[in-house]
């Protein structure tokens, strides 16, 4: 049993939230660091746990219904087996708790279309940030569906979200967690959520994004950017600019589940900074202390050999469609 299917949508009371209005729950629970077994419809299953690292009872807030969000690709580039066995291997978790348990899965997934990496793409193709997204996009669904993968119930961009993005901003600011400088950057507040930051381990003791002259605190992280010489941007309260990383998922996940989310995906290389990020957005938003009661990351795919996993960064990945020209989906899924 899935979710209804849909294109790419925008968050808005009259798309998104509508389509999912029964699965939308009012505030999250929890304590802190402390992972607090959740309350409701207990699957029978159990998963693996990244908040806790061990293995719990997969309980979902309401009845016979999971609400998933996927950090999904950002579109700068092929996608390559790394990133395949990561879907694979949950679109057969989501397909595990469907068949075999009888939950539907309502899944959401983010595509990342404004970025760096994009941004310097379309420099070096000499064409506009919004086509080399788009080229990447159409290719990674195509892919997706190569591979049996059920598609999400929704994709959202983050350019087409962006206004729900400052709004997200603005009411963070609003609760005392995140500050504007004179420069038109916006940071979140790292002190202002005490020991809850760190959820994921990685935070202790770490630098977070560079150093900047303007930040309260050097773990502090952007959440709007402003804008650069001959880089996309959009108007803000605080000047021209665009999202930073992290509060795209935060906004997106929030647009589509509300203020709890029962699962929150991506590969092990997500958990710190962004995961840890999205917490505390997320949390500081909605002004509570457990807002995704499980996180479920993939692992790196390494090739025979070689400590490095495959990664496009370091120009050693086989990408979807050239694997698929030599062997089948099938075989592949029986690889993850």
């Amino acid at each position: 049993m899935w979710g209804k299917v849909i294109r790419n949508v925008k968050c808005a009371p009259s798309g998104v939230l509508n389509l999912y209005r029964t699965t939308i729950r009012s505030g999250c629970s929890g304590s802190g660091k402390t992972w607090v077994r959740p309350s409701g419809f207990d699957t029978g299953l159990k998963t693996f746990n990244s908040l806790t690292k061990q293995k719990e009872p997969l309980i979902l807030a309401r009845e016979g219904t999971a609400t998933w969000y996927s950090c999904g690709p950002t579109v700068y580039d092929h996608a390559h087996l790394g990133h395949a066995c990561s879907y694979v291997r949950f679109d057969i978790l989501q397909r595990i708790l469907s068949r075999l348990f009888g939950v539907t899965v309502i899944h959401a997934m983010v595509i990342t279309d404004i970025d760096d990496k994009i941004i310097r793409r379309s420099w070096e193709e000499n064409v506009s940030a919004s086509v080399i997204s788009r080229l990447y996009e159409e290719e990674f669904k195509k892919d997706m569906l190569s591979l049996k993968v059920i598609p999400p119930a929704v994709y959202l961009r983050v350019t087409d979200n962006v206004p729900h993005i400052v709004a997200f901003i603005e009411k963070i600011i609003r609760n005392g967690h995140a500050y504007a400088t004179n420069e038109g950057d916006v940071y979140f507040d790292v002190q202002s959520i005490g020991d809850r930051y760190g959820k994921f381990g990685g935070a202790v003791g770490s630098q977070g994004e560079p150093a900047s002259s303007n930040k309260r605190d050097s773990r502090d992280f952007a959440l709007w950017k402003r804008s650069k010489a001959q880089e996309p941007y959009w108007e803000s309260p605080w000047g021209p600019g665009r999202p930073g990383w992290h509060i795209e998922c935060s906004t997106i996940a929030s647009c589509v589940f509300g203020g709890q989310l029962d699962v929150h995906s991506g590969g092990m290389d997500l958990a710190f900074p962004h995961h840890e990020n999205e917490i505390a957005q997320s949390e500081a938003f909605h002004q509570c202390q457990q807002w995704a009661n499980y996180f479920l990351h993939s692992g790196h795919l390494h090739l025979r050999g070689s400590a490095e996993k495959m990664s496009k960064s370091l120009k050693n990945y086989v990408s979807i469609k050239d694997f698929l020209l030599s062997y089948s989906a099938d075989e592949f899924r029986m690889f993850c």
